[in-house]
């Protein structure tokens, strides 16, 4: 396949080098003649391993070239990424002005050149930019988006020093686009990739690499936050990370990375309490770990302002235990929330299928009776009663049976899915009707 790279800094060298190893034909385009006379030399734009050689054996074989001509790299290509770099303003927001600077260029190169072309937006770019870049594309073409041209998310997550080894090798390849025909060619593209090549909606592809990035930064400041805290009690905080990282089931893994609700239960307050307490006795300040619990406060908030915004007075709860299949109430964040508008009043009805009341013991009654005196009055093991008397309906706890159940409510009850029982799919609903916590507003 015939492809042009536009900006040939630390992301485009690097594509143009592994796509013509690949096998494809590139030809690289930047308004800096150094760069262009680089590639043209058979030389790397860049400093990093393995760059020289890959710039040096393609270009000898005639895979890779380099211009300052727009217009001749569209007409000799049939896909555009653009690879241009997108620096942060002092607001904190993107500078987009190179990326549309290049959309426009390829824009009036596409006017008169005949067939599909694909531009995939290799910068990293906020969601919804696809949308701009196309409109921008339509202008300065005049040509039609998703018939005549398509623009397309696909972001790049090469590491500085590994990033030929990290494009030969993706944990997957990602493309955010809605037409079928450049998801084809994209495939072409990515065919000598051996990984899974996913294909999303284009403003999840946008999202994806910030989110990354965010939990990149976060898994070293919570690293060394632990070091700093095992360095005042003499622990070796790398023999402890190897440990904490050969959990895999749980640490490293899939497991409590799903948006929804708070965490609540006996052991993860109480330690992380304890972990912050420790700290602070040696005088330590943990601002991560210390706002892990502030955040869980936040999202408590979230749910109880989102519930009271829907104001409708008589609403139901699906669950009261801080997990399903278990009866355990202590540090439950859902008891917080209803504890709240009971106090404001709202008329509240509880089923939850393992919990009652009159065998709760111990510290388990203990919490719950001291949050909500009298939660007798407002649980059942009548779910028809709950969801018969209640118009907003809360799913807390995703439990057997309930999804059916709530299939066959009439349209004017409404739901707010905590637990991603997954009624989107199930009926015909509105924002309005099924609320998730993607729709909660800070």
């Amino acid at each position: 396949m015939n492809i042009s790279i536009f900006g040939l800094g630390y992301v485009g060298c690097v594509g143009a080098g592994c796509l013509a190893k690949l096998g494809h034909k590139v030809v690289g385009v930047d308004p800096q003649a150094t760069k262009v006379e680089f590639i043209n030399q058979g030389k790397a734009t860049i400093v990093e391993p393995g760059i020289d050689e890959l710039i040096a054996t393609e270009r000898r074989v005639g895979k890779i070239s380099a211009t300052l001509d727009v217009t001749e790299a569209i007409r000799a290509t049939d896909v555009s990424f653009i690879c241009v770099g997108t620096p942060s303003t002092t607001t904190g927001h993107l500078d987009l002005s190179a990326v549309c600077h290049v959309a426009e260029q390829i824009g009036l190169a596409l006017k008169n050149k005949k067939g599909r072309h694909v531009i995939a937006i290799r910068s990293t770019v906020l969601p919804g930019t696809i949308v701009r870049i196309a409109n921008i594309l339509g202008v300065s073409s005049g040509k039609r988006a998703g018939e005549d041209f398509a623009v397309v998310s696909n972001p790049e997550f090469l590491r500085e020093g590994t990033s030929i080894e990290d494009f030969s090798h993706p944990p997957f390849t990602l493309v955010g686009t809605d037409v079928e025909w450049a998801k084809e060619m994209m495939q072409q593209v990515y065919s000598g990739i051996d990984a899974p090549f996913l294909v999303t909606a284009p403003h999840l592809a946008e999202m994806v690499k910030y989110v990354c990035n965010s939990f990149h930064a976060l898994k070293i400041a919570f690293a060394n936050e632990v070091g700093n805290i095992c360095d005042k009690l003499q622990i070796d905080s790398h023999a402890l990370m190897d440990i904490f990282c050969r959990d895999t089931k749980l640490n490293i893994s899939r497991a409590y990375l799903k948006p929804g609700f708070a965490y609540g239960g006996s052991c993860l307050p109480k330690d992380l309490k304890a972990l912050c307490t420790i700290a602070h006795d040696h005088y330590l300040s943990c601002p991560l770990l210390e706002s892990i619990e502030k955040s869980n406060q936040h999202q408590k908030d979230l749910v109880c302002r989102e519930i009271q915004r829907i104001n409708k007075q008589n609403v139901g709860f699906l669950g009261l235990s801080f997990k399903p299949g278990t009866d355990d109430l202590r540090e439950s964040p859902i008891v917080d929330v209803i504890e709240r508008l009971l106090g404001k009043g709202f008329n509240v009805r509880i089923y939850d299928r393992n919990v009652h009341v009159s065998r709760l013991t111990g510290a388990n009654k203990e919490y719950i009776v001291q949050k909500i005196p009298f939660i007798g009055r407002f649980i059942t093991d009548d779910l028809p009663e709950v969801l018969e008397g209640s118009d907003l309906i809360v799913v807390v706890n995703n439990e057997p049976g309930l999804k059916e159940a709530l299939q066959r409510l009439p349209a004017d009850k409404m739901v707010y899915d905590l637990a991603r029982v997954g009624l989107h799919g199930a009926r015909p609903a509105s924002p309005e009707d099924v609320l998730t916590p993607a729709n909660l507003s800070a």
